[in-house]
């Protein structure tokens, strides 16, 4: 089933139950991203924030604060924190990566420069902790910035291992939870702690970003080498021709002879890519059922969100979050 197929989809029945509070922290982002001193920081936030992406995580604290019963006003502080975190690190990514693309339009690095969109993610990394500090609760302030190093970790661990033959998958697991699943823990861990929900659910919250976000970022990987670029906003192959070492090529590499070996540390490790060879490197994993493994693995972190979140209060936010869980996968179900 694809998500064209999907009537109503979970993240818009999300976004319309909290419809009141997301345009409250619309208002706050649009508020807290201007500057008097360097229009260019407005410029190039709103290139980004305003390009039509599904606000996942800033909706993740509302819905899960929420459903923790939160009446208060910071929830919303804390969803335009974890959507400027998650801003920044678009902007930073996409300078290390060299895109020209995202969400189907042009970079902010290739329509301003790379100083740019560095300090203007800079920038916004401030703002986040100026918003995370207003609620006063040193255990909100702790999940948040935990999260943010580890983001900044897990892109510094992606460098040394995205092009050595020697990433196992314990180690891509490790760059997932940093680059991804750190800040959907975090959104849906926060929503409960600033609610005071009992800590089995703050756990349960925890447990289902986490289980979320790797779901998320191994389907994004999947569909590197199974979409297509109309819906996904990128080419088919990217990661390729990046040389990025992603689960699917990696349970190749687990699986080569040495003929096949050689091939992937030409083209991975040494960079030396030529015509027809991200078509072999598809031959490869087909052949050794690495994009099949791929898509099972996605499907069981998805399965685990499900699960994690069985303990919670009956509630029309848990129905929401079970089918977003769902939703994360339609792609490749």
């Amino acid at each position: 089933m694809g998500l064209d197929e999907i009537a109503t989809k979970p993240h818009e029945q999300l976004a319309a139950h909290l419809a009141g509070k997301m345009e409250a922290v619309n208002l706050l982002i649009r508020e807290r991203m201007a500057s008097r001193h360097a229009p260019r920081i407005p410029q190039v936030t709103a290139h980004l924030v305003e390009a039509g992406g599904k606000r996942l995580r800033p909706m993740l604290v509302l819905a899960t604060a929420d459903l923790c019963g939160y009446d208060g006003p910071f929830d919303v502080h804390l969803a335009a924190t974890v959507e400027f975190i998650h801003t920044a690190t678009l902007l930073h990514d996409d300078v290390v990566d060299e895109s020209a693309q995202r969400r189907g339009r042009p970079t902010a690095n290739l329509l301003w420069d790379n100083k740019s969109s560095v300090l203007v993610g800079d920038y916004l990394f401030a703002r986040a902790f100026q918003l995370m500090v207003e609620p006063g609760s040193l255990r909100v302030l702790d999940i948040l910035s935990n999260a943010s190093a580890t983001i900044a970790e897990g892109e510094v661990l992606q460098l040394s291992a995205a092009q050595d033959l020697a990433t196992t998958e314990d180690i891509y697991l490790q760059v997932v939870r940093g680059k991804t699943a750190a800040l959907f823990s975090a959104a849906t861990e926060v929503g409960g702690v600033i609610a005071g929900a009992p800590e089995t659910q703050i756990k349960a919250l925890f447990e289902y970003g986490d289980a979320l976000g790797i779901a998320f970022q191994i389907v994004d990987d999947l569909l590197d080498y199974q979409g297509d670029a109309k819906s996904t906003g990128k080419n088919v192959g990217d990661d390729f021709r990046e040389r990025k070492l992603t689960l699917p090529v990696i349970k190749a590499v687990s699986a080569a002879n040495a003929e096949e070996r050689a091939f992937w540390k030409r083209t991975i490790e040494k960079g030396d890519q030529r015509d027809g060879d991200l078509e072999h490197a598809l031959a490869l994993m087909q052949s050794h059922g690495a994009l099949e493994q791929t898509r099972a693995e996605a499907l069981d972190w998805a399965a685990r969100a499900r699960a994690a979140i069985a303990v919670l209060p009956d509630h029309p936010v848990r129905g929401m979050l079970d089918r977003l869980a769902g939703y994360v996968v339609a792609r490749i179900s």
